[in-house]
């Protein structure tokens, strides 16, 4: 019989550990810091951001499983024990509520919803002209990974002009796409709205600062949906405030719950999401997890196995 050892914040921990008491009866669950459990009867492992050195004193691990579709909370670990497997968690629901979160952002900034909403908080009537066609404004998408291609996909269909940037070409109809460094500035100088969901690695760790931003057109507005470590938070405030952005939504930070006394709160050009774009549903996700347990016990591979060394 297997262990699967759960490491998650004491308040969520029965959270998952119901569904998966439901789905796999036979999975042998502990709790890291409430159960007791010898490490080397550990076989899996189920986190989303471990405490640094956890996972080298686990001598037999086979695979550790993500909670969530980012891995930078377990690879900033700097003693992960690169032999073992890392699977991420993918689930098409999680990849469609990231796409409606994107698509509602989308909408309100075009649609001057907040214009609007200030509007009514002043009991003011105020009418306005949209600024241009939605084949006309330009979306741009830094990372056409699933998240972002669904997201470029969802856009398009409502006649936006979309195109997106990732690493290597990729192939979305109706989706221009940017590769590699060399056409990044050119995929930046086209974004009215830029939507980062972008794998946080090495590399895009502060992507978004003052040179990145200095490369969008006038008056782009901004969404981050990815990792807040790909913010500079001060390089977004100066970008805003001098006029050069319109302003920008956020649903990741660096620190998270984002501290009462961050300026992104009361910044009157900032919206702030606690972190709600997706949210893995515990059952779908002991399920995931359920399902390839039970594969690589009969000799299968697993799927969705994380590259160390590239983040994703």
């Amino acid at each position: 019989m297997s262990m699967l050892l759960l490491v998650v914040p004491a308040r969520w921990a029965p959270v998952w550990r119901a569904p998966l008491a439901d789905i796999v009866p036979d999975l042998i669950v502990r709790v890291e810091g409430q159960d007791d459990y010898a490490s080397g009867d550990v076989d899996y492992v189920l986190t989303f951001r471990p405490p640094h050195g956890l996972l080298t004193t686990l001598p037999n691990l086979k695979a550790v499983f993500s909670l969530g579709a980012g891995v930078d909370g377990i690879l900033a670990d700097p003693d992960y024990p690169r032999h073992v497997p890392l699977v991420r968690f993918v689930d098409r629901t999680l990849s469609r509520e990231m796409a409606q979160y994107c698509v509602m952002q989308v909408l309100m900034h075009y649609r001057m919803q907040r214009v609007f909403d200030r509007a009514q908080s002043e009991h003011k009537w105020r009418q306005a002209l949209l600024p241009k066609r939605a084949e006309d404004t330009r979306i741009g998408i830094l990372g056409l990974g699933e998240i972002g291609t669904l997201t470029a996909e969802r856009l398009r269909d409502l006649d936006f002009n979309v195109a997106g940037w990732s690493r290597t070409r990729r192939e979305v109809r109706g989706v221009q796409s940017f590769a590699g460094e060399d056409e990044l500035a050119a995929f930046l100088n086209r974004s009215d709205i830029l939507i980062c969901l972008l794998p946080l690695t090495p590399e895009t760790r502060g992507i978004l600062d003052a040179k990145l931003f200095a490369q969008l057109p006038e008056d782009a507005f901004v969404i981050n949906v990815a990792r807040g470590g790909h913010l500079v938070d001060d390089d977004l405030i100066a970008a805003i405030d001098s006029g050069h952005l319109s302003g920008a939504t956020l649903d990741v930070f660096h620190t998270e719950p984002l501290p009462e006394t961050h300026p992104f709160w009361s910044h009157p050009k900032i919206t702030v999401t606690p972190h709600i774009a997706a949210i893995s549903e515990p059952r779908v996700a002991a399920q995931y997890l359920a399902d390839r347990i039970a594969l690589f016990e009969q000799g299968e591979g697993l799927d969705n196995i994380v590259d160390p060394e590239r983040g994703y």
